[in-house]
């Protein structure tokens, strides 16, 4: 039996722990006055709300929460922006749990649904988000502005 999943609002106090866990999600070393500017104005936004999910004290995944009012739905729409868990503690739950807190979150906030977007080739993040109810009913664009 594992312990139990805690779910806790993340702080600036968790900047190094929300970095190293974005810097695995994406693959990379990302710059860090990039990532420390941002971290910054969302920390402050009312609109942004980042969670740590932890096993025995120790930090394992993380999700974010964007929250806004949409006019083309005339309501309240959340969205997971970036949703991680540390690889060996997949398969144990804590990816469940973190949707199910985010979930319930949101619609505590008033949201009337929830997006995530995922990379075209992260076959395995999509069958998770299926498997916890999310729907492929959009497609997203993207226009690169470096090269302009």
């Amino acid at each position: 039996m594992h312990a139990p999943i805690s779910i806790r609002r993340a702080s600036v106090a968790d900047r190094e722990i929300i970095y190293n866990m974005i810097c695995g999600l994406e693959n990379m070393v990302l710059g860090r006055p990039g990532f420390d500017a941002a971290f910054d104005r969302n920390l402050a936004s009312p609109n942004i709300s980042y969670f740590l999910a932890e096993l025995d004290g120790k930090p394992v995944g993380m999700v974010s929460c964007h929250i806004q009012p949409l006019l083309h739905h005339a309501a309240l729409v959340s969205e997971i922006q970036e949703m991680y868990v540390e690889p060996e503690y997949r398969s144990r739950q804590v990816g469940k749990a973190l949707i199910e807190h985010v979930t319930a979150f949101a619609k505590g906030e008033g949201a009337i649904q929830m997006e995530v977007t995922s990379r075209a080739t992260r076959e395995q993040a999509h069958r998770f988000y299926q498997r916890e109810g999310f729907e492929k009913s959009h497609v997203k664009l993207v226009r690169y502005f470096k090269d302009e």
